[in-house]
């Protein structure tokens, strides 16, 4: 009798791991910070909110906030998204009226990192963020 290790097990311990827009699916809680470009300004900016995966390609933010500056901004309360994740693990996430991101899922879908892409329309930034899977 030989022991072998399943194929799929095989291709996981080689990190030959296959990612998909199925594997997020959840509550996130997201938490990011950078800088935003107001005339020529750059001021701080700090961003929690809860994001809810869907599996779908879709999100929906159950909570939120936003700080640019030391002021509350923006109640990111109820706000929706999509997403794409390749076979790599690389996606995007695009936020309705908001930034876009370059994401990379980590293993199991346990967290998410994030890059800000493009602005917002509270004005041009730049943000790095890392998202947790709520248990």
């Amino acid at each position: 009798m030989t022991l072998g290790t399943p194929a799929t097990a095989r291709a996981a311990a080689d990190g030959g791991r296959v990612c998909s827009v199925h594997m997020l699916r959840g509550l996130y809680l997201w938490t990011f910070d950078g800088y935003e470009n107001f005339g020529g300004n750059f001021v701080p900016k700090a961003v929690m909110q809860g994001l809810q995966f869907n599996g779908d390609g879709t999100t929906f933010n159950p909570f939120g906030t936003v700080n640019i500056g030391g002021t509350i901004i923006i109640n990111a309360t109820g706000g929706v998204g999509t997403y794409t994740v390749a076979p790599d693990c690389t996606g995007t996430l695009s936020i309705t009226n908001g930034p876009t991101f370059n994401i990379y899922v980590g293993p199991g879908a346990q967290q998410v990192w994030t890059l800000e892409t493009s602005p917002s329309p509270a004005g041009t930034g730049v943000s790095v963020g890392t998202m947790k899977r709520v248990p």
